[in-house]
This record gives structure tokens, C-alpha cells and sequence, in this order.
């Protein structure tokens, strides 16, 4: 199938945009791969230290030079659930590169924090800028330059993109992300969510509610709803970073395991030693980039993305917007209904047709780049089609299903759940914005309603329980953007807003800040930018003005006399209780130089100029 003519038009221009940058980042990928293995530059009592802890089988190897060796990056710790089966991961990667005819040494560590733990909490504060200080860490792993390839280990929130921004300054590396899968399926969403309004209302306990979030999280694995997480692992396989069909396969099973092994054998099989050399710089190009795009509007996957998406892009010398997000949304169906797009968990998404079935049913409607290089090898996208099986001990890969094995959780291009994709671009008077349109029932998406303003979650969680906003509103939460205070996420507004929405009340939130990956049924225009605490237009608002939010047309307007809007002085907020506790002192000096969040809320700068 032709690729569709927007798709084409808006990698055009980005390759257009990116030109000088993407030549620069390439140039100095070329330099580096030139140089061939760095370990025969370095002095002995380098490659002394480098291998001292080594076995004598694996030492011997190093010593002679001829062998690749593979450094590990691991988000390990065991307080996320999803990271707890890195814990044997290294040992299992070292045998099989050692089984393969390399080498593999754990290059480093990275921070991995949770941000369901610090959901609602000071510690989210950090949660955004630990994407950057991960991408350092990483870069801080690798810096030992005796590696000839990478494996990164990471799946949450922040942890993947800082992993790739990291990766891509060491573009000449040969990079594959290892998954570890999703946990078993547990309470189901609607019921956790149900609980959670039940508590919001004050209608059940907190013994209740802990109890209902027990339940949905109870084992190790990745959270089943489909939020940043799991949007992340659905990106590393679209834009060819995991081997095919890696992303859902739950932990403790033999074919994760063996997909375990074989991203070892494969990232010594793709580096320049070889044949079919693979660097990471490479595989990540703007047609990559477009993939994720589609494949985030096509899955209606986290509004996170809108800036993590941009962030690594950067690193690569690629510049994306917000436009070419916009673009590729309007022409790209959504194909998924997962939770909070639906009622499905992740565990169903996958045995309902997955990645398999969505990659091709984008291929054959020509709404991705086929053309593209991968972990995976010869094949390009097309590879993505097919799942792993095990056949005996044998991993094999068999064409995914041709249809959908449950239509009220994937469907085809030609019978979709909605012609556009998941999330939409807002623009208007008060800035610019996304929503996460999928999750929002076409009743709810227009809202026209007085404006209520907030200056912190906390105050609207007050108004809430003392019954000041049951009415229509739209909660206008600022000075939560990224250099007022880290831009936290606000996922904890969602179940009383949700409760107000229910009572039949017009509602709607406008933010600064962000919300989780979960996104839920609210209409919330979020990532608003220019920030409050920069001077943008949410500092001007005051409470009564109307404010329309029109999800369908993509507008974020307040309805005010354009001579009296402009003669408003902004507000100013005290922001000093953000610099301390919690660690918040540390990240002060971070917090004034990070960028917009159009261009990725990062504090790492232009990295390919």
C-alpha cells in the first residue's frame, strides 16, 4: 500500500525542519563508529580495571579484544513492579552472550522511580526531571567506551525515554530495549475506578479502597492499564527497538525468558564486528519517529508522549511539534480500546490481536513507514507483524492474526472505534495544549462553563469536598508547568472530577501541568504552554471568566474582551515552598533552566546543535 500522502507530507517537513541538526548528530555518529571498538585504544590498566571482576572464560575474551561485548543499563530496583524481574536479568543476558560468543557486563545502573507511589505527592515533583537525570546516568554507564552494543532495561514512565535520550548520544552503539512484560491480570479497571469515586464521594473507606488497589496491583509486571508505561513499550516496538512482539509477554514465563535471551544474541549479532550493523542513530530517523506518532494516535496511548516523544527526537537531531502530532491524529484511526480508552487491560489487548495485528493493519493502509531499519533485521516494520512463539526450547516468529480476535478491543482500518487518533492539539488565547480525546465521550468533549482557579491540587481537592464546585466549572489548575514545579502529574484531580461530571455538572480541567498516562473521562486540556510561571496566558485567568474547550474543533479559548484581556497584569504565585523537601532542593537549579513543554520540557538543551 502507497504510504498515506499526510504521513508522507509530514515526514517531508520534518526532514525538512531537522536538516542541519540531523546532519550534525549523523556526522558525529560516523566519527565515532569509525573508530572501530575503543577497548584496543585503552591503556592495560584500563582494560585491567574493566575486566577485573570478570570471569576467567569472559576475561580471557576482553583480554584479547575479539569478542563484543555488550554493556547492560538496568532501571532495577524492586519497589516498581514492573522493574522487580530485572533483578536476574543480568545474569541471564551475561550466559547467553556468553553462550553466543560475547561477552556482558552490567555498565550501570539508573534511577527508576514510580509514579504511582508519588501520585498526588511532593515526590512527583522529580518525577518529570528524572527523565533527564536518567539520560545522564546512562550516558555516565556508557562512558567506559568498552562496549560495542547496549542493553537497556527499563519500561516506566520516565525511565525508557531518559534510557533512549542516553543511548542516542552513544548513536554508534547498536541499542536493544529488554522488556519484562506486564503483570497478570488483576481487579479490573472499571471496578478500581469505580472504587476510587466511591472514596472520592466518601461513600467507602480507606481500608476499601486500599484493599481495590491491592488487587489491581499485586504482582510483579507492569500496571495493566494502558498509560505511559505500556505506551512505552508499544513505542519501542513500532519504532523497532524491541524485538517483534516482545512488549506484552507477561514475566516468569518461558517465552519471556527466551525473548530475554535472544535480545542478547540479537544486539551481538548487530554490531559493527558484523554484518548487519545496526546503531541505534540510525534506527531512530524521522520515518521512526512518525511510526511512534501513529502508533500512539492508533492505540490512544499516554498524552506523555506529546513530550517525550519531542525530547527524544531531539537527541537525534530530529525536531518535532506539536502540529505533526496534530496532523498524523487527524488521519489516523483509533484501532484500540484499552483502558481508560476502554475497559480492556493490556493482558486482553495482546491476546486480542496486540501489536501484531495494529502494525499491520497500519501497514497494509499505508499509515507507516515499512522502509525502515530495526533490531529486528531484514523485513523492516513488516517484521512487527509477526509474534514469537516457543516450539519446543525454540523461539520462532509466526505471522500475528489477520483479524481481531475481540472487536470491542482492536479493530481493523476499515471498521475503527473512531476515524482520528487518540489525542488532540488545542490552540487558542489561552495557549497551546493537548487532551487525550479518545478517553472523553463526544458529549462530554465541548465544554462552555465560568472558570474556577487553582493554584494547587490540593486547593481544588478542598473546593471539591466542601461542595463549592457542584456546578458547571472549568478548574483551571496552574503554576504546575515544568519550571514552577517540576509539572507533576495531577491524576489524583481525576476521581472528584469524575464525580462532578456524573452528577450531570459540566466540567473541565485546564493545566499547566500534566495528567497520568491514565488520562481518564474528564475532558482535561493539559501541558498548556506558555506556563503560568513563565507569564503565560493562565496566569491572567480569573474566576468567572468563561473559558470553552472544544476537544472536536482542538480550541482553548477564554472569553474575554480582547482590550480588557490585554490590560491584565498576569499573576505572580509564590513558588518558594517548591524548593525544599523531598529532595526538591536538589532539583532547584534544574527547575530554571528546563525548556517549554512543546519542545519536551527538558533540561538537556538542543543536544544535536
Amino acid at each position: 500500500m502507497p504510504l498515506h500522502p499526510v504521513i508522507a507530507d509530514v515526514t517531508s517537513r520534518i526532514r525538512r525542519r531537522s536538516e542541519d541538526s540531523r546532519s550534525a548528530y549523523l556526522g558525529r555518529l560516523e566519527a565515532m563508529a569509525t573508530r572501530g571498538p575503543r577497548r584496543a585504544a585503552l591503556a592495560c590498566g584500563n582494560l585491567a580495571h574493566a575486566f577485573a571482576a570478570c570471569g576467567d572464560e569472559d576475561k580471557a575474551r576482553l583480554s584479547r579484544g575479539d569478542a563484543p561485548n555488550i554493556g547492560i543499563v538496568t532501571a532495577y530496583n524492586d519497589m516498581l513492579s514492573a522493574h522487580q524481574p530485572y533483578e536476574d536479568y543480568p545474569k541471564i543476558l551475561r550466559a547467553a552472550a556468553r553462550a553466543a560468543g560475547g561477552t556482558a557486563q552490567v555498565a550501570g545502573g539508573v534511577p527508576a522511580m514510580c509514579d504511582g507511589v508519588t501520585q498526588g505527592q511532593v515526590g512527583m515533583e522529580l518525577s518529570l526531571m528524572s527523565r533527564d537525570v536518567i539520560a545522564m546516568a546512562t550516558a555516565v554507564a556508557l562512558s567506559h567506551d568498552t562496549f560495542d552494543a547496549a542493553l537497556l532495561l527499563g519500561i516506566c514512565d520516565k525511565i525508557v525515554p531518559g534510557l533512549v535520550i542516553g543511548a542516542l548520544a552513544f548513536g554508534h552503539l547498536p541499542t536493544v530495549l529488554v522488556p519484562a512484560g506486564p503483570m497478570p491480570s488483576g481487579l479490573p479497571n472499571a471496578e478500581k475506578s469505580r472504587v476510587r469515586q466511591l472514596y472520592a464521594e466518601g461513600k467507602l473507606g480507606k481500608d476499601a479502597l486500599l484493599e481495590a488497589e491491592m488487587k489491581s496491583y499485586h504482582a510483579p509486571g507492569t500496571c495493566t492499564f494502558y498509560g505511559t508505561a505500556n505506551s512505552n513499550q508499544m513505542l519501542m516496538e513500532i519504532m523497532g527497538l524491541h524485538l517483534p512482539g516482545a512488549a506484552f509477554v507477561n514475566p516468569g514465563t518461558p517465552l519471556r525468558d527466551a525473548l530475554t535471551r535472544a535480545a542478547a544474541e540479537r544486539a551481538l549479532q548487530i554490531t559493527a564486528q558484523g554484518n548487519a550493523y545496526t546503531p541505534i542513530g540510525r534506527v531512530l530517523d524521522e520515518r521512526a519517529f512518525v511510526n511512534g506518532i501513529v502508533g500512539l494516535m492508533a492505540t490512544g496511548g499516554s498524552t506523555n508522549h506529546t513530550l517525550h516523544l519531542v525530547a527524544m527526537a531531539r537527541a537525534a537531531g530530529i525536531r518535532l511539534t506539536w502540529d505533526d502530532f496534530a496532523a498524523i491524529s487527524d488521519v489516523t484511526p483509533l484501532l484500540a480500546r484499552v483502558y481508560p480508552n476502554g475497559l480492556a487491560d493490556v493482558n486482553q489487548f495482546e491476546a486480542a490481536g496486540g501489536m501484531a495485528f495494529i502494525i499491520g493493519q497500519l501497514l497494509d493502509a499505508g499509515l507507516v513507514h515499512d522502509d525502515v531499519l530495526t533490531v529486528a533485521g531484514e523485513g523492516g516494520l513488516h517484521r512487527y507483524r509477526e509474534r514469537p512463539r516457543l516450539e519446543g526450547e525454540r523461539l520462532v516468529w509466526k505471522p500475528g492474526p489477520a483479524g481481531s480476535g475481540d472487536p470491542l478491543i482492536v479493530r481493523p482500518v476499515a471498521e475503527p472505534f473512531a476515524a482520528e487518533g487518540g489525542l488532540k492539539l488545542l490552540d487558542g488565547n489561552l495557549g497551546r495544549g493537548v487532551i487525550k480525546i479518545s478517553a472523553v465521550k463526544p458529549q462530554h468533549r465541548f465544554v462552555e462553563a465560568p472558570a474556577v482557579v487553582f493554584e494547587s491540587q490540593e486547593e481544588l481537592l478542598a473546593a471539591f469536598k466542601a461542595g463549592r464546585l457542584d456546578r458547571d466549572h472549568v478548574a483551571v489548575v496552574r503554576f504546575q508547568g515544568p519550571k514552577a514545579n517540576g509539572m507533576p502529574e495531577l491524576h489524583k484531580l481525576t476521581p472528584s472530577l469524575g464525580v462532578l461530571q456524573d452528577r450531570g455538572f459540566k466540567v473541565a480541567l485546564v493545566t499547566d501541568g500534566r495528567m497520568s498516562g491514565a488520562s481518564g473521562k474528564v475532558p482535561a486540556a493539559i501541558h498548556v504552554t506558555p506556563e503560568a510561571a513563565a507569564g503565560g496566558p493562565l496566569a491572567k485567568v480569573e474566576d468567572g471568566d468563561m473559558i470553552r474547550l472544544d476537544a472536536e474543533a482542538g480550541t482553548l479559548e477564554v472569553l474575554v474582551d480582547s482590550a480588557a484581556w490585554a490590560a491584565r497584569t498576569p499573576a505572580v504565585a509564590d513558588l518558594s515552598g517548591n524548593d525544599h523537601g523531598i529532595g526538591r532542593e536538589l532539583f532547584a537549579h534544574l527547575r530554571r533552566g528546563i525548556g517549554e513543554a512543546e519542545n519536551g520540557a527538558s533540561l538537556l538543551g538542543d543536544l544535536a546543535a
